[in-house]
Formats: structure tokens, sequence, C-alpha cells
């Protein structure tokens, strides 16, 4: 087939198509996982990366949602969230858009207790429809409970008081723990098989979600529903709810009222009215149920219309750019200051201070090398001096008058060499070697 027969995409056509396709398939979904890369923008909106030890899937959560969340989310924390599947389309990449964010120890059991309710509403398990009545003439009841538990004796001690003619048949399970599960589930096909009691007791005592949690069980729920005897569920304390309180036929708030709900007094007519009235709140809460699947429906589709997801989308590409500015502003911010120290370095090397600096450094030396010649100079010439005083002292005449000569002179002061230079009666004077001795010419000898 020829490329111009072929229906050709775009790239943006493709996204659009993906993200169409996610949407509408997988919708809004469960996820647990730890924060990684999280990301408060200015503008409100949070981006994060959810991992396990394997994989990592983006996130986004926009102003609108994460001002219900009531913690502050880490990197590093686990946390369940309920998100829309989708593709950033500017990207090509598939993304989470979350709604709902809590920790993770705290929410996993109420979101299952939550995703359960809602897929057996959705198949029928509580509608009204299917409910039993409970028998007129009760003669003996079915406990399912634990033999030693506290429930079992509140529910006897209330039996015996208001109608000691009612027999009692036990059904022993444990009522915590995984264990807990199937003995309740066999408690209850025993009790259809043997058709030995009028009506079934499903109780115990108040505790915890996490106490409670074999009574929200599927299976347990399955078999309730499945139970040709009618149930009564008194599961807990009158605030506790749990699944076996929607699927039974009846729901007691507590072990006792259970009880006093299965035995017959004057009070009749009371017991039937607050029969009516749980039965009225359980087809409320079914209605309610129906309500709220509608109503995510709407909502779900509301999202794919609601052009404020245009402008999230867009917001989320802004916020994406303005990090990349930020992070290229700092680069090129990192790289100026560095080129600046360098350029600094290079100045204050050819600072006239450190050139004056270095040519004193430079004088000072010259000096002291000229000082050192000068001494040097000196000291030849001292020595000099000193050798030729030491020649001419050897020729000095008064080296001569040391070894005991002596010198004449006239009174011209001329030295006289020749006696005829002489007349008698002339003045003359002899140097000695210590002192000068004046005297006149008396004789004068050729």
């Amino acid at each position: 087939m020829a490329a111009s027969e072929q229906q050709i995409y775009s790239v943006s056509r493709l996204n659009g198509e993906v993200r169409h396709l996610l949407e509408s398939q997988l919708g809004r979904i469960w996820l647990s996982g730890e924060i990684s890369n999280l990301i408060m923008a200015s503008s409100g909106h949070w981006y994060l990366t959810l991992k396990d030890n394997y994989s990592q899937v983006r996130c986004a959560m926009f102003r609108g949602k994460n001002q219900q969340v009531r913690f502050r989310p880490v990197n590093g924390q686990q946390v369940l969230v309920r998100a829309n599947i989708s593709v950033y389309e500017p990207r090509g990449d598939y993304q989470l858009i979350i709604d709902s964010m809590q920790p993770a120890g705290d929410g996993l059991l109420a979101q299952q207790f939550e995703a359960l309710k809602m897929k057996l509403a959705a198949e029928g398990l509580f509608s009204v429809e299917h409910k039993q009545p409970l028998p007129s003439h009760v003669r003996r009841i079915g406990v399912i409970t634990s033999p030693s538990g506290a429930a079992i004796r509140d529910v006897l001690h209330v039996l015996k008081r208001r109608d000691p003619s009612l027999e009692v048949v036990i059904y022993p399970t444990q009522v915590q723990g995984d264990a807990a599960i199937g003995q309740i589930a066999n408690a209850i096909r025993l009790a259809n098989a043997r058709n030995e009691v009028d009506v079934l007791l499903l109780t115990r005592g108040g505790g915890s979600l996490e106490d409670l949690w074999c009574f929200n069980s599927e299976t347990v729920a399955r078999e309730m529903f499945a139970s040709q005897l009618p149930i009564v569920s008194a599961v807990g304390h009158e605030v506790d709810t749990s699944i076996s309180d929607y699927v039974a036929d009846v729901r007691a708030p507590t072990p006792s009222a259970g009880a006093e709900l299965l035995s017959g007094d004057r009070q009749d007519k009371q017991v039937r009215l607050q029969q009516l009235q749980l039965r009225l709140r359980q087809s409320w809460a079914h209605y309610r149920l129906n309500r709220q699947q509608l109503l995510q429906q709407y909502d779900y589709r509301l999202q794919r219309q609601d052009p404020q997801r245009q402008l999230q989308l867009l917001t989320q590409r802004f916020d994406e750019q303005q990090l990349k500015l930020n992070n290229a502003m700092q680069r090129l911010l990192t790289r100026e200051s560095n080129q600046l120290q360098r350029l600094e370095g290079r100045l204050t090397a050819q600072h006239p201070k450190h050139q004056l600096n270095y040519s004193q450094q430079q004088l000072q030396h010259l000096q002291h090398k000229l000082t050192q010649l000068m001494q040097h100079q000196l000291s030849q010439a001292d020595n000099r001096v000193q050798r030729a005083a030491h020649s001419l002292h050897s020729v000095s005449p008064l080296a001569t008058l040391s070894r005991g000569y002596s010198i004449s002179k006239n009174a011209d002061d001329q030295v006289i060499n020749a006696a005829d230079s002489l007349q008698v009666g002339d003045e003359m004077k002899t140097m000695l070697k210590q002192g000068t001795v004046y005297s006149n010419v008396t004789k004068i000898e050729p």
C-alpha cells in the first residue's frame, strides 16, 4: 500500500490518541510506591516519581488536589495514591495525575476496604432485594464466634436473661488473623449443610481495623451471601463497620444487641423498628454507593472534557521549562563566576602594587650586592695600601735612621751630601732615629 493510502499520524496526534486510550481503558487506579525526585513548583503543583525496587513512573499532582493532602510528603516516603493514567503529550511520556495521597501504612487497609466495598456493591451483594427476613419465631440460634471470647459470654448472658428457652449451637472459629477467614467461611457452610438452626449470629468484640480484618474478607462475604440461613452480623462496637455488616441480612451494632435482636420479649415492636431502621440505613448506604459510582463516572468524563485539564498540562510544561531555564541560568552564572575569578587572578598578578613590590625587592637585592661589592673593593684597596706602605717604609729614610744612620741638613733644610758645601760657623741639623740635633760647624775636613 502506498504511503498516500495509509493513515499518517503526526507526533502530536499519536500522543493524543495514546493518552485517550490510556485514560479510557485504565482510568483511575490505586498505586503504592516510594516518592523520589519530588518538586514543589512555584505554581503550587507537585511533580514526583513513584518507584519500587524494579520500576518507576512519573506523576503530577495539581494544586487543587494537593491542598487536600494532610501531611507534607518527602523523598523516600511510602505513599498510597489514587490517580488517573494519562500521557504528557509534549514529551510523549505516560504519567499519573494524582488526585488523592496518603501514607501507605495508614491508608492501605482503608483503601482495600473501600475497594472491596465498591466491588461487592456493584455486584449486588449489598442489595436489599437479596436480604432474607429473620424468622418470626426463633427456637435455635447458631453462633459463629470464638468459644473463649467476651462476645460469646455477652450473647449467652443476654439470651439467658431475655429468653432462656432458646437453644444455642456454637460454631467455634478464630475471629482474628488470616486463619479466621477460612474457619468462618467453613462454619457458615457447615451450618447450612446441617440446617439445625433457624438463624446465624456472626459476632466478636471490638478491635482495630486490622483486628477485624477477617470480617472484611471477600471469601467470607461471598459465603454469607450464598447462605440459605439468614445471618445477623454483630461485629465490634457500634462505630465499627465491616463488609460482613453490609452483606448480612441484618446488622447489629454489638454482640449484645445481636442477641437482643434474636430473642423475643415485650419489646418486639421496638426490635422490629430497629431492624427496619437498620435496613433503611443499609438501603441508603447501597443507594449512596451507587450514586458515588455514578458520580465518579461523571467526574471522570468531566475531567477528560474539562479545559482546566489542558491548562494543567500547559502549566506542567511551563513549570518544566522554568526548571530548565533556572538550571541553564545557574550553569551560566557558575561559568561566568569562574571566568571572573580567573580574570581577577590575572589582574591581581599584573597590579602595579605587585610590580612595585617586585621592583623594591630587586632594588634591595642590588643594593645588598653593591654593598658587598664596595666592601670587597675597599678591602682589596686597604690591602694594596698596606702593601704599598710596607714597600715605602722599606725605602724610607726613617728606616735608615732606625738602623743607626742620621741625616744632616743645612739652614735651608737641604740634605748635606758633601762637606765642602758647608763653611765653619754654618748651622746644621742632624736627624736621628729619635729626635734632631742642632749644631755649628767648627771644622771641615775634605
